[in-house]
């Protein structure tokens, strides 16, 4: 079985049973020990896979990590686990960061079962950065990431590669929320850079104001045409036309495609519900502007809205009454921080208040 079908599999378990998995351990069992049997290395064997390695540093006595993936006698991997519905914070990993400058190992995960997250030493040797320089998430598993998982299996393993293009990576990364930042609120001197190649005449606070909105919604519509591009070109190969009958996709049309992100929303959603009621009630209904998460099919009994259609940023819609306040998350496992309200709603919407 190939390495993307592997995650896909995985994938499919992780959206089943994440919310049962409560626990460190069952998280660890379930979802981190495929995975790191889907790259390539004995789980059941303890020379390759070491499970609660401990090495002591300094005063710390003891302190372990959860595992230790080797090539003989050296280490390859740090694999640090969480509980599935915790996010992920450095905070509570300082042992990989101890154990990163006392072992061979230069390339460590940090992982709750659903989110990857790998670090190596790019800003200073033999210590692990502070970022991570490659991250990925069961919840919205994409095809690019398969491909840079493949590099970090047994088979394909590198560390001087890796080392390399982890650098190469982090950096890609950084400018991409750079640049996403901009798309979504353009910074002052942005707006000056484009206001002065266009504009002919002095950069105002009007101009600027003016300019500022235009570019977000110029980086909106050259994102739309490229969409356009892909879906005509996607329609004219499944039915190729004359000349005289060209395939055009209607931007006034109510056209939207239902995301994997949003997917992943909507069984996170339906996860959290399964502690009230049954899960099959949960029902998503996708629009141009959001995603709405319905109760019963009936668009009078919202639970909640996923606002993913954006360029950048991300928010999930709850609801008091008939109000919507607006939760800014920054990755999938940020909604089960929502788990109150969503439930309340839910509890109510079915007692018929709502």
């Amino acid at each position: 079985m190939d390495l993307q079908t592997q995650l896909n599999e995985l994938a499919k378990r992780t959206l089943e049973h994440r919310e049962a998995l409560l626990t460190e351990e069952a998280a660890k069992t379930a979802l981190v020990m495929p995975f790191i049997k889907a790259l390539g290395y004995d789980v059941f064997n303890p020379s390759e896979v070491v499970p609660e390695y401990t090495a002591d540093v300094g005063t710390k006595k003891g302190e372990k990590v959860d595992y230790a993936i080797c090539d003989g006698s050296k280490i390859r991997i740090l694999v640090e686990c969480k509980p599935s519905t915790s996010p992920l914070n450095l905070n509570h990993a300082s042992q990989l960061f101890r154990y990163f400058s006392v072992t061979d190992a230069r390339l460590a995960i940090l992982t709750n079962g659903v989110v990857y997250q790998f670090y190596s030493d790019t800003d200073a040797p033999n210590k692990m950065d502070d970022k991570p320089f490659f991250t990925f998430s069961m919840d919205a598993l994409k095809p690019a990431d398969a491909r840079t998982i493949e590099k970090f299996t047994k088979q394909s393993f590198d560390i001087d590669k890796i080392v390399q293009e982890a650098g190469l990576l982090k950096l890609q990364s950084l400018l991409r929320k750079e640049l996403e930042k901009e798309m979504a609120e353009p910074s002052e001197e942005v707006i000056r850079l484009l206001a002065s190649r266009v504009h002919g005449g002095r950069v105002t606070a009007q101009v600027r104001e003016n300019f500022g909105k235009m570019i977000v919604s110029t980086f909106s519509a050259i994102i739309r045409d490229r969409v356009n591009e892909r879906l005509s070109s996607a329609l004219n190969a499944a039915s190729p036309s004359g000349p005289e009958e060209e395939t055009l996709v209607d931007e006034s049309a109510d056209m939207h495609v239902t995301t994997a992100e949003e997917l992943a929303g909507f069984h996170i959603i339906q996860a959290i519900a399964s502690k009230v009621i049954k899960p099959n009630r949960i029902v998503m209904r996708d629009a141009k502007s959001y995603c709405a998460i319905l109760l019963d099919d009936n668009n009078r009994k919202t639970i909640a809205r996923l606002h993913f259609n954006g360029l950048t940023t991300k928010y999930v819609g709850t609801f008091t009454d008939k109000a919507e306040e607006r939760h800014l998350i920054a990755d999938m496992t940020e909604i089960y921080q929502l788990s109150p309200v969503i439930e309340a709603r839910i509890k109510e919407l079915d007692s018929g208040k709502g």
